[in-house]
């Protein structure tokens, strides 16, 4: 305070007293934010109690990251702490989600050792709207599905799901597994596996059976399968060939076999994890010991 009792402060007095530099007190008072009351006779800004209020208000919005236009207009009265406090942490969640999916590419570059042009491709991918995410969803499920009306739409269904977008918060895990989940459906050779597994399923299909019915096989393959392993049954043995007439009946062994092979392709398998990631989900079992065993009890039936 002036030596002079009128009560008021200079800027150099401000900063002595807030802790704050001279110099941006001055700037805040240049841009608007801290206009003085008065000047003196030398022509020195000078402040009073209020003005030392409003300065700790203005450095408190400033450290939560406001910008000098939104402090003078709340200042002025023009808006109100909280609004302005709304609009900011909506602005801070969009630089977060921004940061995570930046964070995420470079995870990726980085475990991967992509090169330039991978690196552009998977920025991209991750940084791709929401509608524009479920246009590449959209077109994958079109084109594996196209023209076949005899699939199971349950199947249908998993599929969709499974081909999740993220979520509004995404983790940098999800972020990741979407990248690489966007690669994978965009891929022709996996498409056309995903089409050839559906084809089968279709082609099973009648006119009378109802939905789901392909997932209960998957699910007593998996029972059964686990159950040989258990008991140490060899899928050569008769008793695993009696276990197969169980599961497919008269079917061709060489042609449900086929079948398998296809539904548990290794790409596939990482198509269900990378699925149940963005999802949000734990990743599915692969039961590859399961599909291994009925593969091999197919193929010496086959043979036999």
């Amino acid at each position: 305070m002036n030596d002079d009792g009128t009560g008021l402060f200079t800027i150099g007095e401000l900063a002595r007293a807030t802790g704050l530099s001279v110099r941006t007190i001055r700037y805040w008072s240049d841009e608007g934010a801290l206009p003085p009351v008065t000047r003196s006779t030398g022509g020195y800004r000078l402040y009073d109690a209020t003005s030392v209020a409003r300065l700790e208000l203005i450095r408190t919005l400033r450290e939560l990251g406001l910008g000098l236009t939104d402090v003078r207009r709340i200042l002025a009265g023009e808006t109100t702490v909280a609004q302005v406090a709304a609009a900011h942490v909506a602005a801070l969640d969009a630089q977060i989600r921004a940061l995570k999916v930046t964070r995420a590419v470079l995870s990726t570059v980085a475990r991967r050792g992509s090169t330039a042009e991978e690196t552009t491709l998977m920025n991209r991918l991750a940084r791709l709207s929401t509608a524009e995410r479920r246009r590449i969803i959209d077109d994958f499920m079109t084109e594996i599905f196209d023209g076949i009306d005899t699939a199971d739409p349950d199947i249908r269904e998993r599929l969709r799901f499974a081909a999740a977008d993220l979520p509004d918060d995404p983790t940098v895990e999800q972020v990741d597994a979407w990248v690489e989940l966007a690669e994978l459906i965009q891929d022709p050779e996996f498409r056309a596996t995903m089409r050839r597994m559906i084809e089968f399923n279709a082609a099973d299909r009648g006119p009378d059976v109802p939905a789901g019915t392909s997932l209960w096989f998957m699910s007593r393959l998996v029972r059964l399968a686990g159950d040989a392993l258990k008991e140490g049954i060899a899928p050569e043995s008769p008793r695993a060939a009696e276990i197969l007439r169980g599961l497919i009946g008269d079917a061709d062994p060489a042609a449900v076999r086929e079948r398998l092979v296809a539904g548990t392709n290794v790409r596939l398998a990482r198509y269900r994890e990378l699925s149940a990631i963005v999802n949000g989900l734990e990743p599915p079992s692969s039961y590859e010991a399961e599909f291994a065993w009925v593969v091999a009890a197919l193929e010496a039936r086959a043979a036999g």
